[in-house]
């Protein structure tokens, strides 16, 4: 039962695989030695997507610099798959990518420059009084989620040692 439990998940993966873009090894490690522990780690999508009210380039802008900052490798190139599957286009990933503020509106520079000091677990209060008056509580609440959540991956592969150093992957948009 268990093998074919593996077996299931495992297909699952290589689809997963196929649609991200990336490879998703560290999870086989994770369902390999405990399938239950898979399960946990999936447990935290319904959290990790969880957004109704943040625009896509909000969501993403914020996911691509989280992972930026925490793994610069597989882990951002997904995202920007992720991104450009959601409509987003490359200029724009781009932008964001390369913090070019100039490119980009205020509301989105605000999401990159409060993600980045979030990361580096500083405060910005006036930043943050900011994304409340254009987003709202929930969408606060969503870009918070959204930081969280994209750090999880991550610091996964890095404990497991599947993560990749950004000087050997250039990321494709």
């Amino acid at each position: 039962m268990r093998s074919m439990l593996r077996w299931i998940i495992r297909r699952k993966l290589d689809s997963e695989e196929k649609k991200l873009g990336g490879s998703m090894d560290y999870l086989r490690h994770i369902v390999d030695t405990s399938p239950t522990a898979f399960f946990r780690f999936a447990s935290i999508l319904p959290f990790a997507n969880s957004r109704k009210t943040l625009p896509n380039e909000a969501w993403f802008a914020a996911q691509l610099i989280s992972v930026q900052n925490e793994d610069c490798g597989p882990c951002l190139q997904i995202t920007v798959n992720l991104a450009k599957q959601a409509g987003l286009d490359a200029t724009f990933i781009g932008a964001v990518l390369e913090r070019r503020n100039e490119d980009l509106p205020s509301n989105i520079v605000d999401v990159i420059e409060f993600t980045a000091v979030a990361a580096s677990g500083s405060d910005d209060p006036s930043t943050r009084n900011r994304l409340r008056e254009c987003y709202g509580e929930r969408g606060l609440v969503e870009l918070a989620y959204a930081i969280a959540s994209s750090r999880i991956p991550p610091t996964v592969k890095r404990v497991l040692g599947y993560a990749e150093s950004c000087s050997a992957i250039p990321v494709e948009l």
